[in-house]
């Protein structure tokens, strides 16, 4: 098992910045990649970002590439998502999630085994 906490979510103004954190705890050794997804209200939840637990390797969705930045703190086993230049369309429910397998399609949903419990992300304009 693998357990996932969220944290750095919070009310912004457009063109303002936050960063999210994911701390991993249990059987980290297991996790293949991270990824950052969110669900605005009202609609399905969408991919964000990702990156290799082994660090390196990272990949975002088009709406947010150039303005966030997804990384890695390995001693504390804790995924950052920098999120710069926000706009009013990215306010939704932010979660982590770790891709155990990591032979399926990066940008789904179901490509994740394990999930946070969310932080709220609001951008006013």
């Amino acid at each position: 098992q693998v357990q996932l906490v969220e944290s750095g979510g919070g009310l912004v103004q457009a063109g303002g910045s936050l960063r999210l954190s994911c701390a991993a705890s249990g059987r980290t050794f297991s996790i293949y990649a991270m990824g950052w997804f969110r669900q605005p209200p009202g609609k399905e939840r969408e991919f964000v970002a990702r990156i290799k637990w082994s660090g390196g390797s990272v990949y975002y969705a088009d709406s947010v590439k150039g303005r966030s930045t997804i990384s890695r703190e390995y001693a504390k086993n804790t995924t950052y998502l920098q999120m710069n230049s926000l706009k009013p369309e990215d306010t939704a429910i932010y979660y982590c999630a770790a891709d155990i397998a990591g032979w399926g399609t990066a940008s789904a949903v179901s490509e994740y085994e394990y999930w946070g419990q969310g932080t709220q992300v609001t951008v006013s304009s």
